[in-house]
């Protein structure tokens, strides 16, 4: 998210369409393998600030699988800790009634001898008790319902028990995934600030230019005032973020990358929004570009693999790529993908 350049290479808006799970091993390898090593000894500043360009967009891509994981990696880490406090409750349970029931067999012993089938159930093998029909005439029928309410715990135990294994072998994999991704991305930006320190001064300033141009698609009408009130609380917080440094994957105060900016800003006034760029298109109502507001989500290429806020005046703000800090842009920088009203 957030490294904003040329419209995106044909083949990348599908891929996010699949799952994390089942499409991380490939994308990774692909990413790293399209990566050039560095500028060539002949390459023109034009040929090279087009491989930053590429690069900056394969590593967008992969942050945002990137933040699907680790979205995911949150989910299930609080999953696997409301499983595991209810598996303790649920032995705190069992405890209990095994210790009422362990009391009625002393009563039993102390009046005149314990059931054989109680002992059976306190001593050896209570996961079977109920299976053996024959002995429930010799309780009363108080303990055979307590019996059978220990039996049917014991078995709910082990059911979270299995579930508690899966939701730690899941959360397990999607770690796996989450530093897979983090180490493509790495590699990505890696290459392009060796490509970006091949350039001159000049030829680096030329290139920040270029990521400013604006002029495409329809430009919204001037001004214009923000569509709600969470919408101009939401500007408000991302003007004040005006000059924060690009940090990839982070989600503010001190630094954010593009979703990560949008998110941090619209919770500064109450309204939770999704993790991702691609998320975030979906997280409202589809306005066209002309008809923009302040306060519009505005996404990117045809995977929406980045994210502004209109500002109004034809401008956005928005956290672009490493090394550009937090800052206003044509709202036409680059293909806008969909506007999105909160």
């Amino acid at each position: 998210m957030g490294f904003h350049r040329r419209p995106a290479q044909s083949g990348l808006d599908r891929s996010t369409r699949v799952t994390v799970l089942s499409a991380a091993a490939a994308t990774a390898a692909a990413a790293l393998a399209a990566a050039p090593a560095g500028a060539a000894p002949q390459d023109k500043p034009s040929d090279t600030r087009a491989k930053v360009d590429r690069l900056y967009e394969q590593a967008e891509h992969a942050t945002e699988l990137y933040n699907k994981a680790d979205e995911r990696t949150d989910k299930l880490r609080a999953q696997v800790e409301q499983v595991k406090d209810s598996v303790a409750r649920g032995q705190e349970r069992i405890n209990r009634m095994r210790g009422a029931l362990g009391s009625l067999a002393g009563a039993q012993y102390r009046s005149g001898g314990i059931d054989p089938s109680l002992a059976l159930l306190l001593s050896s093998d209570p996961e079977g008790y109920l299976e053996r029909a024959s002995v429930l005439d010799r309780l009363s029928a108080r303990q055979a319902g307590e019996l059978a309410d220990l039996q049917r715990a014991q078995r709910g135990l082990a059911q979270e028990r299995t579930e508690a294994g899966r939701k730690l072998a899941e959360l397990e994999k999607s770690r796996t995934l989450v530093a897979r991704h983090k180490r493509t991305v790495e590699h990505k930006l890696a290459e392009a600030r060796q490509l970006l320190n091949s350039l001159t001064s000049d030829e680096r300033a030329a290139y920040d230019r270029s990521s400013r141009t604006g002029g495409r698609g329809e430009l919204p009408k001037a001004g214009g005032a923000p569509s709600s009130s969470r919408a101009a609380a939401a500007i408000a917080a991302a003007r004040s973020a005006l000059g924060r440094p690009y940090v990839w994957g982070a989600n503010g105060p001190s630094g954010f990358d593009c979703s990560g900016l949008m998110q941090w800003s619209y919770a500064q006034a109450g309204v939770g929004l999704p993790r991702t760029s691609q998320a975030q298109r979906n997280a409202g109502r589809q306005v066209s570009l002309s008809e923009a507001q302040p306060g519009d989500l505005v996404t990117y290429r045809s995977d929406a693999s980045h994210v502004g806020m209109y500002v109004g005046n034809g401008q956005v703000v928005h956290a672009p790529y490493p090394g550009a800090p937090v800052r206003y842009d044509p709202v036409g920088m680059m293909p806008v993908s969909g506007v999105t009203r909160i």
